[in-house]
């Protein structure tokens, strides 16, 4: 069922509400809702206005943790078209999260659909401004009213979308990282694969620790040896080694610990073929700060859905202190901004989509006046599948 708002915001209100979009505030008017039952699988799938859910106290979400969420992005072309990127890679790691904690899988057809759905109905609010996307934020969980320790036996799926500018502001500034040696975030055979709410609720002290430390995103390392370099906050890191002719990429390999980035498999593939060698290898903090010494690392930068590519510049232990590259004399290296134009261009579509990376979505029909009627029939149709 398709029940969008009787009143929408008119042209002038988004504008004052996208303003100054801090991340994770300027939500649009609708969101999207899927239902699961043992009985029914999924069903009552509806695009409804954005609001409060009704809750009761003994959601199993609420008391064990069964929430996983995605983050993805909708993008308006310079030719004032949308499209959605990587959509189907986000719907596949959504089901790998909710396969690790005992959830039902929404289908990559369905997801896509309420994908669809929503930006179809919301795309209005994406600006024109090349610096601003829309956020799509979709979440499952455990929605059944029980505090028996075991796999619930209802859950709901939202889709939710908001404005946002890069998550360190408009500008791809340079930002500077605290390497944390008494917090870890996930070991090999948890849930440090799965993107799930539990993993960034304990991120959280280590990320106040970063920022009293006056840097601005926390450093992970291995939770063993505290020794290899892991991740970013919820990015992933990648180490530029050489310059020009001679560059090459290395990321931290996946070890069951870290998060299989979305960007970071895009980068792997759009590296190479702009001529950039890349591979997966274990670098080590010692690794990282030799190399910058000798030069060797000429640039290092984080990489996300939200982040897009943010370089680093100067990197904190408790113990020292080093910049990265001619971090002074050029915060955005070479690489950096040859791989981040590249991405972006794909994104905006100013580049050819030579991956296929691009779901475009064309706009909802506006009916004269506001009624409730069908949905789109793929979110529909999708959910009676599935």
């Amino acid at each position: 069922m398709s029940k969008p708002v009787a009143h929408p915001l008119t042209p002038q209100q988004r504008a004052e509400r996208t303003a100054s979009p801090t991340f994770g505030t300027a939500f649009t008017e609708h969101m999207v809702s899927v239902k699961w039952t043992a009985e029914q699988g999924w069903h009552e799938a509806e695009l409804q206005p954005y609001g409060p859910l009704l809750l009761d106290p003994a959601t199993v979400g609420l008391h064990y943790g069964q929430v996983v969420f995605e983050g993805l992005k909708a993008f308006r072309s310079h030719t004032g078209d949308v499209a959605v990127f990587r959509p189907d890679a986000h719907a596949r790691r959504m089901r790998a999260s909710a396969h690790r904690l005992m959830m039902p899988e929404l289908p990559e057809e369905l997801f896509l659909a309420a994908v669809d759905a929503l930006v179809a109905q919301d795309q209005d609010w994406i600006p024109d401004d090349p610096n601003t996307s829309l956020y799509l934020r979709p979440v499952t969980f455990a929605s059944e009213r029980t505090l028996a320790l075991r796999p619930a036996r209802e859950y709901r799926f939202l889709l939710l979308a908001f404005v946002t500018e890069g998550y360190f502001g408009r500008s791809q500034r340079p930002v500077r990282v605290w390497v944390t040696e008494e917090y870890t975030r996930a070991a090999a055979g948890g849930t440090g694969a799965a993107k799930c709410a539990g993993n960034y609720a304990g991120s959280l002290r280590a990320q106040e620790e970063a920022q009293d430390k006056g840097c601005d995103q926390v450093v992970w390392l291995d939770p063993t040896e505290r020794r290899w370099v892991e991740e970013m906050g919820g990015m992933n890191l990648f180490f530029v080694y050489g310059a020009g002719a001679e560059a090459r990429l290395v990321t931290p390999p996946l070890s069951g610990s870290l998060l299989p980035g979305v960007t970071r498999d895009a980068l792997l593939r759009l590296a190479p073929a702009l001529g950039i060698p890349a591979t997966e290898a274990p670098v080590s903090l010692e690794d990282w700060r030799a190399g910058c010494a000798s030069g060797e690392i000429t640039e290092v930068f984080a990489c996300g859905t939200a982040a897009r590519i943010s370089p680093v510049n100067e990197v904190c232990t408790s113990g020292d202190s080093w910049t990265v590259g001619t971090a002074g004399e050029r915060p955005v290296g070479e690489v950096t901004a040859r791989l981040s134009d590249a991405l972006f261009g794909i994104q905006r579509g100013e580049l050819p989509d030579r991956f296929s990376w691009m779901r475009p979505v064309a706009p909802a029909p506006r009916p004269a006046a506001p009624a409730s009627g069908q949905a789109p029939a793929s979110l529909t149709d999708q959910a009676a599948r599935s």
